[in-house]
């Protein structure tokens, strides 16, 4: 077999930037008040339990904080909250500011208009290279169908074609 050769890292995000991804912020509730992250790196991982998967870079500032509170809401935007996620992607601002939001049953934000929301409880780490993957049992989940979701493809946002069918 050899020695795999080594992967350029550029182009490897070039190349898996052909799958498009949802985009979504996971956040939670501080005594400091809300605090949240963009994560691309989401999916469902088991119905029974009932287990989704994320992946924050280990550079986050926000995911240690979230790991000590042990629960937290994913919140899947829709299309027409590029501003959302683009704001939830930097370090040290406000991330909430102008951002609407009620807390769910377990006290999490959720995000005011999103596609679906996911509350979960932190289940299990793993070391994931640059990230962390983490794994949350689901404590309850809701969505909204009229929405559409806001896809990642190519270094930008995107859209669904609709449907005429």
């Amino acid at each position: 077999m050899g020695t795999p050769r080594i992967v350029d890292p550029g182009v490897m995000r070039e190349v898996l930037g052909h799958f498009a991804s949802g985009v979504t912020v996971v956040s939670a509730l501080t005594a400091d008040g809300p605090i949240g992250f963009t994560c691309q790196s989401f999916s469902s991982l088991s119905l029974d339990p009932p287990l989704v998967a994320f992946a924050p870079s280990r550079a986050s500032r926000t995911w240690p904080r979230l790991r000590e509170i042990g629960r937290f809401c994913v919140n899947v935007l829709a299309e027409g909250q590029d501003d959302v996620s683009q704001s939830f992607a930097r370090s040290g601002d406000d991330k909430f500011a102008g951002v609407r939001w009620t807390p769910s049953a377990h006290g999490s934000p959720v995000l005011e208009d999103v596609v679906a929301w996911i509350d979960g409880e932190l289940w299990a780490e793993y070391d994931g290279g640059d990230h962390t993957i983490v794994v949350a049992r689901v404590l309850d989940l809701g969505a909204h169908p009229d929405r559409r979701p806001l896809l990642y493809h190519r270094g930008s946002y995107g859209l669904l074609r609709r449907s005429d069918a």
